[in-house]
């Protein structure tokens, strides 16, 4: 039985929708987290080293960060053809989406939201509008991150753009509408929201 460690409305909640895309048998156990704003606290539940979640257990396995979990899910679990198996000619195309999300877009976001400017050469990422060009050119060879082929590295990807999608973080364009409104629309992503908590 896999275990998701939990916080409702946090990075975890990609999660569930995709356990509920990949269709495993799963049980959500809901941890503390420190917020943003003081709240909450480390919770001893939780085996994320620094107290974060998504955290997944999977037997006697544990996997944390959500690039991780998503790789290891759908290699794990595969009966839902959401993730390319190794072989496959769209792997590699996976493999970059999983990484260039937590290596060069999320940090870019982070530094634009902290007001950062990621000096130019030194740092891994660049600026957001800078980063988000080549997540426009793939959104563009769409629909989705794989081209025809729906693939947990959406499920990362338009997890964030609905959170932030029309913020100044990510201004709205109609690619992006387009989207995350055919994410949305996803019978998986809806029943994830009711489990959100």
């Amino acid at each position: 039985m896999l275990t998701l460690l939990h916080a409702p409305r946090s990075r975890s909640s990609r999660m569930i929708w995709l356990l509920e895309e990949i269709g495993a048998p799963y049980e959500i156990v809901t941890v503390d987290i420190q917020r943003g704003d003081g709240s909450g606290h480390a919770d001893q539940k939780n085996p994320h080293p620094l107290g974060k979640v998504p955290a997944l257990r999977d037997g006697d396995v544990t996997v944390f960060e959500s690039t991780a979990i998503a790789q290891y899910l759908t290699d794990a679990y595969p009966q839902n053809e959401i993730g390319p198996k190794i072989g496959d000619p769209k792997r590699a195309a996976y493999l970059v989406a999983l990484a260039y999300y937590t290596g060069v877009l999320e940090p870019a976001f982070m530094s634009k939201f902290m007001n950062v400017v990621p000096p130019r050469g030194s740092a891994g990422w660049v600026v957001a509008e800078e980063a988000m060009e080549w997540v426009t050119r793939q959104l563009e060879a769409g629909p989705y991150f794989l081209g025809e082929k729906f693939s947990a590295a959406d499920v990362i990807y338009g997890s964030t753009f609905q959170l932030f999608l029309g913020n100044p973080l990510l201004p709205e364009t109609p690619l992006l509408r387009a989207y995350v409104d055919r994410l949305a629309a996803r019978p998986a992503y809806k029943r994830a929201a009711d489990k959100d908590g």
